[in-house]
């Protein structure tokens, strides 16, 4: 038996959690000298006040090698391979950590740690497909197979409302962040080979500029897998998510158009307002 792992970026709902029997593991958020942890006892919505209140991006931090173990060990005593996704190895050192207390159990044999190189839900497209396999009675080296083969067709992009929060932590310059805020700028980030960049930039209020984002991405869309696409958002109007879900259910390609919110460590980097459309490419 495979069990699945990700750690808490994979910004899949606790329903989808548990449809496909996946365990995630909390990354860190500090609130100043307060530490909580992703999706258990703090909100995005409450990281946005802290946020605001003090002028600052809060810092976030990977798992620890103790909390990884303890994860882990009751999955080998009962003899079950182990797959665990985690955030781009680019981002975080969530990897080296998962990699150490693999190496502390003598079970790297076992346990089958996968660089998602994504973030969001461009981990939940890898962490779904493994688990769907996982359930099907594949074994852990034909879904590490499959995984390795899809990585590099996962499509993650997002707009953002705001560039305050990307410059808070550091993603953009001071002079982009007053320049957006003052031209209604928006930009296209995409995740590419583990990092993220900027690529087009829409104006305009946050509706308009959210549908021609999903617009340019038509080609696209219509060459992705059928299988499920992702309408991942950092807390958006609900107008403005039905009006890509009308979009995308338009386009009659999708079997799943999936509506998730992101966590806190995605949330408090990209701020309120962030929209994304994550899918995977045929081929």
């Amino acid at each position: 038996m495979v069990k699945i792992i990700s750690d808490s970026t994979c910004d899949l709902s606790q329903e989808l959690l548990e449809k496909y029997d996946v365990e995630t593991i909390p990354l860190h958020i500090l609130l100043g000298d307060e530490e909580y942890e992703d999706g258990k006892n703090i909100t995005p919505d409450e990281i946005y006040r802290w946020s605001d209140a003090h002028g600052v991006t809060p810092k976030t931090s990977a798992v620890g090698i103790d909390q990884m173990i303890e994860v882990y060990r009751p999955h080998i005593e009962k003899g079950e391979e182990i797959i665990v996704f985690c955030i781009s190895a680019e981002m975080s050192t969530t990897y080296n950590v998962m990699r150490m207390a693999a190496a502390e159990l003598q079970a790297e044999d076992k346990i089958f740690i996968i660089d998602s190189a994504n973030l969001s839900t461009g981990i939940g497209l890898q962490v779904i497909e493994a688990a769907i396999m996982a359930q099907q009675n594949k074994s852990a080296a034909e879904i590490v197979a499959h995984i390795q083969e899809i990585r590099p067709r996962v499509r993650s992009s997002f707009v953002v409302d705001t560039l305050k929060y990307l410059h808070r932590g550091g993603r953009c310059s001071g002079v982009a962040a007053l320049a957006g805020g003052m031209l209604k700028l928006h930009p296209k980030i995409v995740v590419e080979n583990g990092k993220m960049k900027p690529e087009e930039k829409f104006r305009g209020k946050m509706h308009k500029v959210v549908m021609d984002y999903v617009r340019t991405m038509e080609e696209d869309l219509k060459k992705a897998q059928k299988s499920r696409v992702f309408i991942t958002h950092s807390g958006c109007d609900p107008e403005i998510i039905a009006s890509v879900h009308k979009y995308l259910k338009d386009l009659d390609m999708f079997e799943e158009i999936l509506i998730t919110r992101a966590g806190c460590v995605i949330s408090s980097h990209c701020g309120p307002g962030t929209l994304g459309v994550l899918f995977i490419d045929e081929r």
